[in-house]
């Protein structure tokens, strides 16, 4: 049997050479301020994988996306056993653009921080008197550059990105800036409309992109899924106020409360977040988490 052995490890996330495809396995590690937390979420990365399959087949109408199968006995026999099943990937190998998609449909976080400020989120200026965690007029798409681990990204304008990708794809980059905030918008509309009408609010998500062998823009990595979007219920929806979330946002609240925890959760905590995590599950596919 070939032996595998990651060739790039993220905080969550490991990522297998499988020749002409990838094999991304979403582990049960959960990270916070951009610092791996000691504690595991069983089954994290199995529902998070299963989230963004259930994204992916949504959207492909809008654009193609990387994902091959999630089906472990499709993948080499190295990876048919319960370690990685359920939360392995088989992807199309992409060159990823060095840009994180972000769209916000409401004004919530470090959005609502600035916008308190000046009246902007990343400098795009929104209409006065938005209360905490209301909806805006229209989404919108604020980038940013992807950085290294230990270090925060970056929030840019869509005139920088433009630049961005101008400097790594010459003569390529308004098209490919244009591409992916236009499809950025057009996924998050037609998911978030899909998820309200299931009981949750998508407040903000972020994608990635890449280009296949032909050029073409797909969507990456993972999708919609709690770690890198922001759901709140909808029921008990109220702007004017912070929301509970079904993400990793009480983990953050938690830390930010006990400051000398050096990043180890108590049981309590891991536990919620898991059951928020299979909760969203359920609503958004309509099956329980096995």
């Amino acid at each position: 049997m070939q032996e595998f052995s990651p060739i790039k490890e993220g905080k969550v996330r490991e990522v297998y050479d499988n020749g002409d495809s990838l094999i991304i396995v979403a582990t049960d590690r959960i990270s916070a301020f951009d610092v791996i937390l000691k504690n595991k979420v069983t089954k994290k990365g199995a529902i998070l994988t299963q989230m963004s399959k259930f994204w992916f087949d949504f959207t492909s109408d809008i654009i193609p996306n990387h994902m091959i199968t999630t089906d472990v006995k499709e993948m080499p026999e190295f990876f048919q056993n319960d370690r990685f099943d359920g939360n392995s990937m088989m992807c199309r190998k992409l060159e990823m653009l060095p840009i994180e998609c972000i769209v916000r449909g409401y004004i919530t976080g470090s959005g609502w921080a600035s916008y308190k400020e000046n009246g902007t989120v990343c400098g795009i200026k929104l209409p006065e008197g938005l209360k905490e965690s209301e909806k805006l007029p229209e989404p919108i798409y604020t980038p940013s550059t992807k950085a290294d681990i230990g270090l925060h990204d970056e929030n840019i304008s869509f005139e920088r990105s433009i630049e961005v990708l101008e400097e790594k794809f010459p003569g390529k980059g308004l098209e490919y800036a244009t591409k992916i905030k236009d499809a950025t918008i057009a996924l998050y509309k037609k998911c978030a409309d899909y998820a309200l009408s299931k009981g949750i609010i998508i407040a903000d998500t972020k994608f990635e992109f890449g280009l296949d062998e032909n050029g073409n823009v797909v969507i990456g990595d993972e999708m919609l899924t709690p770690d890198s979007s922001r759901f709140w219920p909808l029921e008990g929806y109220e702007a004017g106020k912070g929301q509970p979330s079904f993400d990793k946002q009480f983990v953050r609240d938690w830390l930010k409360a006990n400051p000398e925890s050096d990043y180890l959760l108590p049981d309590e905590v891991v536990n919620k977040t898991i059951d928020k995590y299979k909760e969203a599950f359920a609503l958004l596919t309509g099956k329980d988490f096995e």
